[in-house]
């Protein structure tokens, strides 16, 4: 269930928006806060605490137009964080919509809103907090042999594994690899829950590192950074499906 902070410096307006985040069953708290500075902090807190802390935010609902820091300027400024909120935009102007999406907003809605309107980010954002993957803990983490010393890799920092027969080779995001006595079968049961999806019998791919799918005569293929890698035809179906739903549609 999500845990939603609303931002608007018009108490009225977010005394409504409350009311109807709290109806809605799959949200699970929803605060308020007036000023951008106040956000902030509350944000800040709730990183320092980590995803099973009492002030955990998933989402924050944020007016753009505010005195002092816009909307938008807290938006920049969260996506300077390591895992920031995510953010609908709540406003009763049309004009800045290209900048919002611009910033990797998750929905953006005109006031008044509409309970069906809300209803709808509502779903958009529950959707994508399910697909993404969780924050690393010390559980998610593989031994890897580096220069005849054994150290903890994190998961998250893994793009992709490849089957070597009953080895996996493990690709990180800077362009390092390591080769672990795992076979991938058991590794995409592990990783399954962490964003880990199979496009290939050869193949495990972290469905967040994907930067692009292809599809031509030859089939489909997607781009985790500079590596190309088929996608079988028996998997198209589910990456495309996992991809449409991670990207809102």
């Amino acid at each position: 269930m999500l845990r939603v902070l609303a931002v608007d410096d018009e108490e009225p307006a977010l005394a409504e928006l409350l009311y109807l985040l709290r109806a809605d069953p799959r949200v699970h708290s929803a605060e308020g806060a007036t000023d951008a500075t106040e956000a902030l902090r509350r944000i800040g807190r709730a990183l320092e605490e980590g995803p099973g802390g009492d002030g955990a935010v998933d989402v924050l609902f944020l007016d753009i137009q505010m005195a002092g820091l816009t909307g938008l300027d807290v938006a920049r400024l969260l996506a300077g964080f390591a895992r920031p909120p995510l953010v609908v935009f709540v406003t009763a102007h049309e004009d800045f919509a290209v900048q919002a999406f611009e910033l990797k907003a998750v929905d953006y809605l005109l006031k008044p809103v509409r309970r069906e309107r809300l209803a709808e980010a509502v779903g958009r954002v529950a959707e994508r907090v399910r697909l993404a993957p969780p924050p690393a803990t010390v559980a998610d983490r593989i031994p890897v042999e580096l220069g005849g010393v054994t150290r903890m890799l994190a998961v998250a920092d893994i793009t992709y594994a490849e089957a070597q027969g009953d080895y996996a080779r493990l690709h990180t995001a800077d362009g390092a690899s390591h080769l672990v006595r795992v076979p991938l079968t058991t590794l995409e049961e592990r990783w399954q829950p962490l964003g880990f999806v199979r496009v290939h019998r050869s193949h495990l791919v972290a469905l967040h590192r994907i930067d692009e799918l292809r599809l031509d005569g030859a089939g489909m293929t997607v781009r985790v950074g500079t590596a190309q890698i088929a996608v079988s035809r028996r998997h198209t179906g589910r990456v495309r499906e996992l991809l449409m739903r991670r990207s809102g549609g």
